[in-house]
């Protein structure tokens, strides 16, 4: 019996933007029951990974698969597999974040999905603003609630595209919650990030991007204390 396909896998992966290549050959296995840390600096390529792995953009080049669907030929199906938290944006600044969960419990067709709701609020410290439009929230509060709506249907693959970014300890330790608890349900966690303590203790495995190629794939523990810190310097450089 062979080994189980990757839940998500991408080979070859290339995306252009007119002139620009802003993701350059990247391969990409991810399994059920573990995180995957992008890690990078700004313009690495983490976001537009992120970005087709949700189905949003299209690979120019190269195979990517997301829950055994083709994320170039069925992003629809892809999009229904996933929970994304894009690294901006997402957010109906008039609508509260109750009313966000409404609309996505009526779009992923959830049945008694309040309780979920509320445990949510409560763990990322949102309850108290649950009905307060959007458009009045902190940078950091907006992270959180994006964060919270990725995972609120318990997706298959949890894509958090710079969750822990202008976020307070709070926020960063319910989103750690949140991915340890996708992962002990047995789904599959990418999280893209440009800070490596963060990435090492939300993670299992690290692929660093650079310039839009991938230069390193291993593990967090590798990545972890001032050896990793030696190690990711010198990849940047």
């Amino acid at each position: 019996m062979g080994q189980p396909a990757p839940v998500v896998g991408g080979r070859g992966l290339h995306v252009r933007f007119g002139e620009v290549e802003a993701v350059a050959g990247v391969d990409l296995t991810a399994d059920a029951g573990q995180s995957t840390a992008l890690l990078g600096r700004n313009g690495a390529g983490k976001s537009t990974t992120m970005r087709v792995l949700a189905g949003v953009v299209p690979p120019t080049a190269g195979s990517v698969r997301v829950a055994g669907f083709d994320a170039r030929h069925d992003p629809l199906r892809v999009k229904q597999a996933v929970g994304y938290c894009p690294d901006v944006g997402g957010l109906v600044p008039r609508a509260t974040p109750w009313e966000h969960l409404q609309l996505a419990a009526r779009l992923r067709r959830m049945p008694a999905w309040e309780d979920r709701a509320r445990t949510l609020l409560e763990r990322f410290e949102l309850g108290d603003v649950a009905h307060r439009v959007t458009a009045g929230f902190s940078h950091g509060m907006g992270r959180r609630l994006s964060v919270l709506l990725a995972a609120f249907h318990e997706p298959v693959v949890l894509l958090l595209d710079e969750p822990f970014d202008g976020v307070d300890p709070i926020g960063v330790e319910a989103t750690l919650e949140e991915i340890n608890d996708a992962r002990a349900r047995g789904a599959c966690v990418l999280v893209s990030t440009h800070l490596r303590e963060l990435a090492v203790e939300a993670c299992t495995n690290v692929s660093v991007l650079r310039g839009g190629a991938q230069v390193a794939t291993m593990s967090a523990a590798e990545m972890s204390g001032e050896e990793g810190a030696r190690a990711y310097r010198g990849l940047l450089d």
